[in-house]
């Protein structure tokens, strides 16, 4: 009696046993998917950086701010129309931006690469300021973003701080949000390298 008492119960570990190790496995398999949600501020400006877009200048914005996927700096540089484009969503000027990428680089030193498929910015001459909307691409990465993939939407308000001899604005402020939903993020702890 004791015997067979002894054997169930060395079964019934086993057996909770594998189902543990499975379900872990099995949990290690499925994507993260994460849906992002980040505050950002910082500047943006002219850029020395050509993009080979024709009738386009080219911009860089600088920022840095925190949100879901932790602390983080943004580099995002572009190609802006220099020629307003009609548009049903902007009372403003419209100018398109045709071309750009952008580098995220989290506290861990993860580095997340993005590329524009869409947007522009919406400028307000009466109010003197700039609502930009920009949709990115996600393109892999290092650390616990290499193999990410997903969407991410840009929306930022810019206000000039300095202009030109011409009184043009050169230099702004930017703040904005990132929001989107990124999949195939690593796990901590999975054996990847976190450093750049």
């Amino acid at each position: 009696m004791k015997t067979r008492t002894v054997t169930r119960t060395l079964i019934l570990v086993a057996l909770m046993l594998t189902r543990g190790v499975t379900g872990v496995y099995a949990q290690s398999d499925r994507p993260t998917i994460v849906r992002a949600k980040m505050t950002f501020s910082g500047n943006g400006a002219p850029s020395p950086i050509n993009l080979n877009q024709p009738g386009t200048g080219t911009v860089e914005e600088n920022v840095a701010g925190n949100g879901t996927l932790g602390a983080f700096t943004f580099r995002n540089v572009s190609a802006t129309e220099n020629t307003p484009s009609p548009s049903s969503a902007c009372s403003g000027l419209f100018f398109r931006r045709v071309a750009g990428a952008g580098v995220l680089r989290f506290q861990d030193g993860s580095l997340l690469n993005v590329s524009l498929t869409h947007g522009g910015d919406c400028i307000d001459l009466v109010q003197m300021v700039g609502n930009c909307t920009l949709t990115f691409q996600i393109n892999g990465g290092t650390g616990r973003f290499q193999d990410a993939s997903g969407v991410l939407t840009l929306t930022e308000t810019a206000r000039p701080v300095l202009a030109d001899a011409f009184n043009n604005p050169v230099f702004f402020t930017e703040t904005g949000k990132l929001t989107g939903t990124v999949s195939g993020i690593a796990e901590a702890g999975e054996g990847r390298d976190e450093r750049p």
